[in-house]
């Protein structure tokens, strides 16, 4: 049986098990070159399988990297969420915190994030699925602004809350993406969150 992502669903535990161990060698090897060059053969020897079993649990090596997506975008959207969830803290607070956890998680598994959006403009699969992640986050940024503006917390439009939490997400997954591709720096990483809490505060509250 296969699933959505292209997995095979073996016995849960041992499968589950096997298929961890090439989603990390998979990763592993993207933080070296393009999925291209990688081939399925050293798949399965970096996880201690044979060819053979390697396609018992995934279809192909895109369907891998489709199954890394799938995890971590659920990751980014809690994640990026975490603005909505605020209790005591001040908005600037809950998009600084939502944030840092956004950029931790594009420093931690930048190579399969990099490699999933550009795999959009070849994989139709894959751009179906950025294509409905993308209204996931969009719609859910958008009730958020329209709550804080219903509250009085928020700027009035123009724009609309929708082409504004479009515009805010189109731009956090590019600046993601090239901040990803940066050397690792505690104070870089400071910078570039207050950057990003700066843009959303003034576009959506009006102030620093």
């Amino acid at each position: 049986m296969t699933s959505a992502t292209g997995a095979r669903r073996p016995g849960r535990r041992k499968g589950d098990r096997t298929g961890q161990a090439i989603r990390d060698v998979v990763e592993a090897l993207l933080a070296e070159r393009p999925l291209s060059e990688i081939t399925v053969d050293e798949i399965a020897k970096g996880a201690g399988l044979s060819r053979s079993a390697f396609y018992f649990h995934y279809e192909s090596r895109e369907a891998v990297l489709y199954a890394l997506t799938e995890e971590l975008t659920e990751q980014l959207y809690t994640s990026g969420t975490a603005w909505f969830r605020r209790t005591d803290e001040s908005p600037r607070d809950a998009l600084r915190r939502a944030a840092t956890q956004t950029v931790a998680l594009w420093r931690k598994h930048g190579p399969v994030l990099r490699a999933s959006v550009r795999a959009r403009d070849t994989d139709p699969r894959m751009r179906e699925f950025w294509t409905a992640a993308g209204r996931r986050f969009i719609g859910a940024v958008a009730e958020q602004i329209e709550r804080e503006r219903d509250a009085g917390l928020a700027v009035a439009g123009p724009p609309s809350a929708r082409r504004l939490a479009s515009l805010l997400v189109t731009m956090n997954e590019q600046a993601c993406v090239n901040h990803s591709l940066t050397r690792r720096s505690p104070k870089a990483d400071t910078e570039f969150i207050e950057a990003l809490c700066a843009v959303w505060t003034r576009s959506v509250y009006g102030s620093p």
